[in-house]
């Protein structure tokens, strides 16, 4: 049962203006080459856009020209490129290596060129190697829509018996291991190789998957690195971009790690509220703020999710919406936007009340751009390859049901 927020209370003169300042409803698009179109997206009632130039490679410089070509494209389909999601940061930066200064020249070189193309906002992850990590991309639900899962076995038996990485059973329990071993037992060599692919597979917008002697190369590169070093280079970081960003008027936002624990022996240090506050001070500005996923926090049980909005919202520039359903050994799979383990009729009324907050203080930053992220495969999304978890249909649904998750909660605010 949700009980009272600790927020001011609401008054009709600020309920009725925030109505007029509803959250930025975004879509991520990957580019040229999505199936899910511009034209498509439109018609979701999304009006702007969360991308990034994934033919780049990571640590290059994004020109002015190949920005402004993108910006151009969006806007020919009457739609606005909201967020960057993301512009990478080089494994270079996240491991202290020797040219991490050159690295990081290079992302202000590219702030700065986002920000002449009028774009203001920037979602980043610090996760080693790795992107979010899932074990099946087409987990069926008892409706029979695909959704994505995290098997907490499958991953200690690709670490254990795959992989084999040396120091893995100190991570694991005898339970741990033993379920391991009995779901590894039970897979054939096509299921291996495909448990595999889906573990290994790389950035966003990409068709990269590391092989197992690549992600060993990676992994020596990270011997050194433990979670408290991997910290001081973040912090190092932004210390290093802030102040550039500042003077362009860009809002960085880091993205929580997904799965918001440590995986195949890599650190992971953005996956609590006390990691996020760690963040927030280790360069206060207004510049350097938060991704706020629901589904990435959410998958652990002890973040307070309408806690953390109500404690460091003033630092949210993004908002990723979506849920998750947990499970007893760490597993989780997506589950619907209003549905899952996450309240998210709380977390709501919580970004409500930060907007109220803004509106209060004066800031221009009332309209956060939300996107819904991840969706499922229903209805005719099963007709198109789209990148796992961003079919049309299914995030289209979602967006629905926040849309007016939203308008009912302001609606019902304003009445009180």
């Amino acid at each position: 049962m949700i009980g009272p927020i600790d927020n001011p209370i609401f008054t009709a003169e600020t309920i009725k203006t925030a109505m007029f300042s509803n959250l930025e409803q975004t879509f991520r698009w990957f580019g040229p080459n999505d199936p899910v179109t511009l034209v498509a997206i439109r018609q979701t009632g999304a009006t702007g856009i969360v991308t990034a130039l994934h033919h780049i490679p990571c640590g290059e410089v994004w020109s002015p020209e190949e920005i402004n070509d993108r910006v151009g494209i969006i806007n020919a389909a009457d739609l606005r490129w909201s967020v960057v999601e993301s512009v990478n940061i080089h494994e270079s930066i996240k491991t202290a290596g020797i040219e991490r200064d050159k690295y990081i020249e290079n992302y202000i070189a590219t702030l700065k060129n986002l920000s002449e193309a009028g774009i203001k906002t920037v979602c980043y992850n610090f996760m080693p190697v790795l992107d979010w990590t899932r074990t099946n991309l087409d987990f069926r639900l008892p409706n029979n829509a695909s959704a994505l899962r995290y098997h907490a076995p499958a991953v200690a038996a690709f670490d254990l018996f795959i992989l084999e990485r040396e120091g893995a059973y100190n991570d694991f329990s005898q339970r741990q291991q033993q379920l391991a071993k009995e779901y590894f037992d039970s897979l054939d060599d096509g299921d291996k190789l495909k448990l595999t692919n889906t573990i290994m597979a790389g950035l966003p917008g990409t068709d990269e998957v590391f092989t197992i002697a690549e992600f060993k190369e990676h992994l020596k590169k990270y011997k050194d690195t433990d979670a408290r070093a991997l910290k001081n280079n973040l912090a190092y970081f932004l210390k290093a971009i802030i102040p550039d960003a500042e003077t362009f008027g860009i809002k960085m936002c880091i993205h929580p790690d997904d799965p918001p624990f440590p995986i195949l022996g890599l650190p992971r240090v953005v996956s609590t509220e006390k990691d996020l506050e760690e963040v927030v001070d280790a360069c206060p500005s207004a510049s350097n703020g938060l991704t706020f996923c629901t589904g990435s926090l959410g998958a652990r049980g002890d973040n307070d999710l309408p806690g953390i909005v109500n404690r460091l919202g003033g630092n949210i520039h993004f908002l990723h919406l979506r849920n998750v359903r947990r499970e007893e050994d760490g597993s989780f799979f997506e589950a619907d936007h209003l549905d899952g383990s996450n309240d998210m009729y709380a977390i709501m009324r919580n970004i409500i009340a930060e907007q109220r907050r803004r509106l209060d203080a004066g800031r221009e930053d009332i309209a956060i751009p939300m996107r819904p992220d991840h969706g499922h495969k229903i209805l005719d999304d099963f007709r198109y390859n789209t990148y796992p978890g961003y079919s049309v249909t299914g995030r289209m649904k979602g967006l629905a049901e926040l849309r007016g998750l939203e308008m009912g909660i302001k609606m019902s605010l304003n009445r009180d």
